[in-house]
């Protein structure tokens, strides 16, 4: 089980020495600028609506004209929404009617103190009887690579209707955009402020596949049981170490004691299982063999030795089998590389008479490095709205750091797990 640890932890420190000493200064200097914990707790850089109420004394007056308290609170009006539509440009030579919406750029103190000056109200937040309320809480959450309200509005999941949450804001690294708040198709990345009952806003950030980004008060289930739940994990862990059982099958029988213990709702079963990624991999099972079976893994195969025949065996071959199982890595799901590689590596590995440990290694090393892309991996979609990255980032300091992993993670794999044993 504990078998990868030699070079997964040199790679490891290498690559967390990089990133501190180095990588850190190859990204953008606006963006290494940026204190993310301050943005996240202040929670700026949120668009949202605030309405324009009866009887209001902003009736009749132009837009231009709430410019300068916008400025003395800190938020940024960007345009007009009338009727539910959009007025064209910024609209500041526009007068204001009852039910027109206006878009403004700031955090959540920003937002309430120019709300309390200007006498408006947050849109949808009339539904919660208004913003502040000992019942309610403010939540932030990150938009994942396939969350449930990704490429979806709030609108057309029908969050107010069915969950009671409003969608209150969304940050987008910065960027504007034009369409309404609760009509804005949601990506991955983006950083949306909901406003919910507090006893709720956990559950319905599960149910969005989101990921609460700070703690804002929510209590914590079941916390009572949190060490039954550990003594459980460390002994499946234990017994799979000591070889009583297969990891799988004790991971499985863990699943199942928290569902007895109640340490997992069995309401929340279904969904903490990936069926993407489940759907995925029994898709490429069947490619995979396929590959076998028409002759698909042996050309492949004999493509990289061809690369290679006049190279000295061993080293090189390994070296441009990491480099095509990271490129793979960065697009697919690395589970899903990992079943297209492996049987590339042991083709490879047969050829030269070799021992098909290091070549299985060094996909594992490689097919769990994906870097380059803000899709090979959670973690890096994860970051990509609070750090304010953008695509071509991630090739600024992924690029060095798949290539010290592969200078790094080579010597190791053919000290422990010679070719020729």
């Amino acid at each position: 089980m504990f078998d990868f640890s030699p070079v997964g932890i040199v790679v490891a420190v290498v690559g967390i020495l990089f990133v501190t000493l180095i990588g850190w200064r190859l990204l953008p200097e606006k963006r290494t600028q940026r204190n993310v914990r301050d943005e996240l707790q202040n929670l700026d850089g949120y668009i949202a609506e605030l309405q324009v109420p009866d009887k209001s004394d902003l009736v009749d007056q132009r837009l231009r004209d709430l410019y300068t308290r916008a400025d003395e609170n800190d938020v940024a009006i960007l345009g007009l929404i009338r009727n539910g539509r959009r007025l064209p440009g910024s609209a500041r030579n526009e007068q204001l009617r009852v039910k027109d919406l206006l878009i403004i750029e700031g955090g959540v103190e920003a937002m309430d103190s120019f709300i309390g000056a200007m006498g408006l109200k947050h849109s949808g937040a009339e539904r919660h009887g208004g913003l502040v309320s000992e019942t309610l809480t403010l939540i932030e959450a990150v938009v994942p690579i396939g969350a449930k309200i990704e490429k979806r509005s709030a609108m057309e999941i029908r969050l107010a209707y069915r969950q009671g949450v409003t969608l209150l804001g969304v940050s987008r690294q910065g960027r504007p955009f034009r369409e309404r708040v609760r009509k804005l198709r949601i990506r991955a990345g983006d950083i949306l402020l909901l406003l919910g009952p507090e006893e709720r806003m956990q559950e319905v950030v599960d149910w969005l596949g989101c990921l609460p980004l700070a703690d804002r008060g929510l209590r914590l289930i079941q916390r009572h049981k949190s060490w039954a739940a550990i003594s459980v994990f460390a002994a499946a862990i234990l017994l799979a170490s000591l070889g009583v059982f297969y990891l799988p099958v004790v991971l499985a029988m863990t699943a199942v004691l928290y569902v007895l213990y109640g340490l997992v709702p069995l309401s929340q079963l279904y969904k903490c299982v990936e069926w993407p990624v489940i759907l995925l991999l029994g898709s490429l099972i069947p490619i995979g063999t396929a590959l076998e079976t028409t002759g698909g893994t042996d050309l492949i195969a004999g493509l990289i030795i061809d690369l290679t025949e006049r190279l000295t065996e061993g080293l090189p071959v390994i070296a441009l089998l990491m480099t095509v199982t990271m490129t793979l890595s960065n697009i697919l799901n690395n589970v899903a590389t990992t079943l297209i590689a492996a049987p590339i590596a042991i083709r490879v590995a047969n050829h030269f008479d070799a021992s098909p440990d290091p070549f299985l290694m060094a996909v594992a090393i490689a097919a769990s490095c994906a870097f380059l892309t803000p899709i090979g991996h959670k973690n890096n979609t994860i970051i990509m709205g609070p750090g304010g990255y953008r695509f071509g980032d991630y090739w600024r300091i992924g690029l060095p750091l798949e290539i010290l992993v592969v200078l790094v993670s080579l010597p190791m794999i053919l000290y422990f797990w010679p070719l020729y044993a």
